[in-house]
């Protein structure tokens, strides 16, 4: 009775420590931001020690559910970047596979390869309830807990940001094997998508990725993507919409190789009648 009374304590424990502050988060985030100067963009110069002054500050004199976007204004002032034209990714339910693909094909730029993006990717912070300063390391609320989450408010700015930056050029992944593949109240169907300007992007080009074992849920010309379609006409966006897309189609076949679609796929590759030279 009492092993299985200490089992069951450890287990809440531990869940409680998984949604609190990540542990070492100070250390992560400067080191992160060290390697993005270093070896990731090394023309770029920042204040690293400045940038986590700037971001504590934000986050451990509010309670958990008290800190709004402009809480975070000169910790974004410090992170300033130029985005290239062209070469900006944005996405919805496709982060493993989206991110894949940007580092297969080496041609795009994911929020998450900026440096706000890459210091606090996949990471959970929250300050305490008591009036003592500082991170609770025990638990922290969901994002649907409250409006002013500390780390939705972080990445509804660098969200706004990145599509603010957006020029030329720009691709969206969507996932056609959910409903709703185009969510107004997603990061890029809420904050993204109002924050493109027209006058500065030239072209969106959609493209729908289904999951290799279905369902084909939505597409081009079926369910929320022709709203999203409808959206961009209405604020004179120029598109291209695709529901099949070979690279995309390569990388899901390579975590699963069996599936019969890649089976029929890499059939038809083979078959293909080589050119005459």
């Amino acid at each position: 009775m009492i092993l299985g009374l200490v089992a069951v304590l450890f287990l809440v424990e531990k869940l409680n420590a998984e949604l609190g502050t990540t542990p070492n988060l100070k250390h992560i985030v400067i080191g992160r931001c060290y390697n993005y100067i270093t070896l990731i963009n090394p023309s770029s110069r920042y204040d690293c020690e400045g940038i986590w002054r700037e971001f504590e500050e934000a986050v451990v004199r509010r309670t958990p559910c008290s800190v709004r976007v402009k809480d975070y204004q000169r910790m974004f002032r410090a992170t300033p970047q130029t985005l290239p034209c062209d070469k900006l990714l944005f996405w919805s339910k496709t982060h493993d596979l989206v991110h894949s693909y940007s580092a297969v094909t080496r041609r795009f730029w994911t929020l998450e390869d900026t440096l706000v993006g890459y210091m606090f990717n996949d990471l959970i912070w929250c300050g305490k309830e008591e009036k003592d300063r500082g991170f609770n390391f025990s638990a922290c609320p969901e994002w649907s807990d409250c409006v002013n989450h500390p780390v939705y408010s972080l990445w509804k700015q660098a969200s706004q940001n990145f599509a603010e930056a957006a020029c030329g050029n720009i691709t969206v992944i969507l996932n056609g094997s959910i409903k709703d593949a185009f969510n107004r109240k997603s990061m890029f169907g809420g904050v993204e998508l109002d924050s493109l300007n027209p006058r500065m992007v030239n072209h969106v080009n959609i493209k729908v990725v289904t999951n290799l074992e279905g369902p084909l849920i939505e597409s081009c010309t079926e369910g929320s993507i022709v709203d999203l379609i409808k959206i961009l006409q209405t604020r004179g966006f120029r598109w291209t919409c695709t529901d099949y897309d070979l690279t995309l189609m390569i990388l899901q076949c390579m975590k699963n190789p069996k599936q019969y679609s890649c089976l029929t796929c890499a059939d038809s590759l083979l078959n293909r009648k080589k050119p005459v030279l």
